[in-house]
């Protein structure tokens, strides 16, 4: 996909990144035939993300883009080992013939708090339809699983080919970084957590 162009957040504290030798804004826009991309670099607050919803709405009104696709992610253990869930959001019911065509159940009840709440709250006052695609994934770590099923159900709704199988042969690599990752976190919070409860000694 072609780069055609930034979103300015104004209150986004001033940020670069440099990619061989290319320097890069935080927010970009990429697009291919009719389908339109935007990155972003950097995570985004409650505040900052409704200035970044309302700068993606004035995006897509400009380019006269139909809908809107979010994918983000659903915290969950799973103690199973099972394939990551993926459910389906929309901020208008016309987008409900998607979840349906692409067999993604929907997301009947639960909270949404802090960031997709800002964003999700600026779509569905707005004419342009948003799905938001929630993937159970770990709380803390990385997860790979979760990113597959992601790609591929955001393939199928787009109608596009996209390739997994790089992920897919780093899966058990990953897998063990992450346990290791864990294992020294948790030996890390009950050091600390026998810190602030051991007596402490007194002095006469």
């Amino acid at each position: 996909m072609k780069q055609i162009g930034e979103i300015e957040i104004p209150d986004l504290p001033l940020t670069l990144f440099v990619e061989e030798g290319e320097i890069l804004s935080p927010i970009r826009a990429y697009n291919k035939n009719n389908l339109f991309v935007i990155i972003s670099d950097v995570p985004f607050n409650q505040y900052l993300a409704e200035e970044f919803a309302l700068a993606i709405n004035e995006f897509c009104k400009k380019n006269a883009i139909k809908k809107i696709v979010i994918v983000s992610g659903m915290e969950t253990v799973n103690q199973k080992n099972d394939n990551p869930k993926i459910y389906g959001l929309v901020t208008h019911s016309t987008l409900d013939s998607l979840l349906y065509n692409n067999q993604i159940s929907k997301f009947l009840n639960g909270s949404i708090f802090g960031t997709d709440a800002a964003i999700i709250s600026v779509f569905r006052k707005t004419n342009i339809p948003a799905l938001v695609l929630y993937a159970e994934c770990h709380p803390f770590f990385p997860d790979p699983e979760a990113s597959i099923v992601a790609i591929v159900t955001l393939a199928k709704i787009l109608d596009v080919k996209i390739d997994t199988k790089d992920i897919e042969n780093k899966i058990d690599k990953l897998r063990i970084q992450y346990r290791n990752l864990m294992k020294e976190t948790i030996q890390t919070l009950q050091q600390q957590q026998e810190k602030k409860t051991r007596t402490p000694q007194i002095y006469r």
